[in-house]
This record gives structure tokens, C-alpha cells and sequence, in this order.
């Protein structure tokens, strides 16, 4: 049994879907971002970085894991699915999760920041991270273009880029244009698992769509930034 420490964004949802495609057992301990859960001595024991998500693996004596990538890693070595055993798989899997990591992530965080929370609209600095995480939709739409999945298989490289991709309205950036992309999204809507572990711990709405709830959520989101 694997106990899942968490909070409906992308990265926690890395997480959680790789969970479920793997059919882990596992339990759910959500995570308020808002009040400060994530900095608390009890959950900096398991992560001492004070990000969701993290694990504790019940049955390899309660060991820890934090940092989604290594979560990803670890649950995908565990069951012996999602990450191929042989060099040459392997790489090419872990290749396109660290561009998620190195890449993706970090460009839409910011770009979240900026566009969605930060007070001030610095128009120079929202076009740099939109514009960027553009590019990296287009390298994305290139490799795609040419197959089915990000490696030679569905993998864990697929979750990890499914799970910030799919937010690109909220971050203001464009799929617009992007086939290749587009059609893989939809595949990965399509999976059972992928759907169920992006409700967990709870189905958002579609902020992007939604204003007044936007502003919410964002006003809300606001206070993680001085944390």
C-alpha cells in the first residue's frame, strides 16, 4: 500500500495517474496548499522540501519518496510497467520526463505565476514564459509527429507531460495549430486511468472557462506565493 500526499496540480497528478495505470493500491492524503500543510514537521519529515507530491511506501518499511520524476521512477520500478528494463528504453523514457522536469513544468509554472496569480501584469515577462512553453509544445508536437507515444511505448514519460499539457489554457498557451499534440491528448483523455488520477484528491473545474471561479482560485493561489 502506497500512501499518496497530494493537491489537484499537475505535478500531484503525475502521481496519482501513474498509480492508477500501475493499479498500486493506494491511499490518498490531500494536502492543503492554502493554509500551509505542505510546511508542517509532520509532512517535511517525508518530503523535506515542502512539495506535494510525496509518497511513503508501506510496505518497504514506510519508505519516503518525494519529488515527482523519482516518485514516477520508483512506483514504475516497483511494478515493473511503464519504464522499459533494457539501456537504451530506459533513456528514452527518462529523456522525456526530464524534459517535463527541466522544461515544461518550470516554463508553465511560471507562466501560471505570472499570467494567473502574480498582482502585477508584467506583459515582457508573461510573454517569455508563454512563448517558451510554446516552443516546448512544438518539440513535443515534432516528436509526436512521428509517433504514437513520447518514447517507443506508452510510459511514465507520457503522464508527466499529459499532466501539465493538459492545463494550457490556464497557463495562455496555444495548442492552437499542433495535430500531432492534439490527437496524443486525446488519446491520454481517452485512458480510464489517466482520467481517474487526474480527479485526485478532487475534479477541478475548467478555471480556464470559468471567471469567476478563475479569479478564485487564483485569489487563493496568491498566498502560496509567500510561502
Amino acid at each position: 500500500m502506497i500512501d499518496l500526499y497530494t493537491a489537484p496540480t499537475p505535478n500531484g497528478w503525475k502521481a496519482s495517474i501513474t498509480l492508477e495505470e500501475l493499479e498500486i493500491p493506494y491511499q490518498v492524503h490531500a494536502v492543503n496548499l492554502m493554509t500551509g500543510e505542505q510546511k508542517k514537521p509532520d509532512f517535511l519529515r517525508i518530503n523535506p522540501n515542502g512539495r506535494i507530491p510525496a509518497i511513503v511506501d508501506r510496505d518497504a518499511d514506510d519508505f519516503p519518496v518525494f519529488e515527482s520524476g523519482a516518485i514516477m521512477i520508483y512506483l514504475a520500478e516497483k511494478a515493473g510497467k511503464l519504464l522499459p528494463s533494457d539501456a537504451r528504453g530506459r533513456s528514452q523514457v527518462i529523456q522525456w520526463l526530464m524534459f517535463q522536469m527541466g522544461g515544461i513544468g518550470p516554463m508553465m509554472g511560471q507562466a501560471n505565476v505570472f499570467f494567473r496569480y502574480f498582482p502585477e501584469k508584467i506583459q515582457p515577462v508573461i510573454d517569455r514564459y508563454q512563448n517558451e512553453s510554446r516552443r516546448l509544445f512544438e518539440v513535443l508536437d515534432s516528436r509526436l509527429a512521428g509517433s504514437e507515444w513520447l518514447a517507443d511505448e506508452f510510459s511514465i514519460a507520457d503522464i508527466a507531460n499529459w499532466s501539465w499539457v493538459r492545463i494550457h489554457k490556464w497557463s495562455g498557451v496555444s495548442v492552437e495549430g499542433l495535430d500531432p499534440l492534439q490527437e496524443w491528448m486525446t488519446r491520454m483523455n481517452e485512458r480510464p486511468a489517466c482520467r481517474r488520477g487526474a480527479e485526485v484528491p478532487v475534479k477541478l473545474p475548467d478555471l480556464a472557462d470559468d471567471a469567476e471561479a478563475a479569479e478564485a482560485f487564483a485569489k487563493g493561489a496568491r498566498t502560496m506565493l509567500q510561502r
